[in-house]
């Protein structure tokens, strides 16, 4: 993970990252998916990104339980998804996994962090610097610490990412 870490994110190709991502790295990641430089993963495998998804500079991907990105997903830049860490009440600081799901058309703004077993419904938009620590419900838009409930998205949603990583 040291060489995606430190190297291959910074490649200023998007064909030569996504060729390591998915040969080396086991990533899945489906048609149009542009991902930007500075990308942190913390697992071999465990990623599953589908069409014409962004995700943005300097995100974090935490794959050691299983992160599903659905289709048309923006993650704007520096967001983070965990799925794993320790349980606050063990004795002996034992770790815990929580598998991670995106819905289609999610939105994750700058700065928010999923945390491990959330779920995030079909359509949802989560508010920059929000720290989600429990599912959000399909068109819902979330903000806060912890994340909230403060509106609804149109259920409606039809837009196709379609991200030309040459434009840019």
């Amino acid at each position: 993970m040291y060489i995606a870490n430190h190297f291959i994110n910074k490649v200023p190709s998007y064909y030569i990252r996504n060729w390591f991502y998915r040969n080396i790295f086991r990533v899945k990641i489906g048609r149009g998916t542009a991902i930007h430089m500075g990308l942190k993963l913390f697992t071999i495998g465990g990623i599953e990104i589908g069409e014409n998804c962004v995700i943005n500079r300097d995100c974090l991907i935490d794959g050691r339980g299983s992160v599903k990105i659905g289709e048309n997903v923006n993650i704007s830049p520096e967001v983070m998804i965990w799925t794993a860490d320790h349980d606050p009440k063990s004795p002996d600081f034992a770790g815990r996994i929580g598998n991670v799901n995106i819905g289609d058309f999610a939105w994750l703004s700058t700065r928010s962090i999923i945390l491990p077993g959330v779920i995030i419904g079909t359509g949802s938009v989560v508010a920059a610097g929000a720290v989600v620590t429990s599912n959000v419900s399909p068109y819902s838009i979330v903000a806060g610490v912890p994340a909230r409930k403060i509106g609804e998205r149109p259920r409606e949603l039809s837009y196709r990412l379609n991200y030309s990583p040459w434009l840019h």
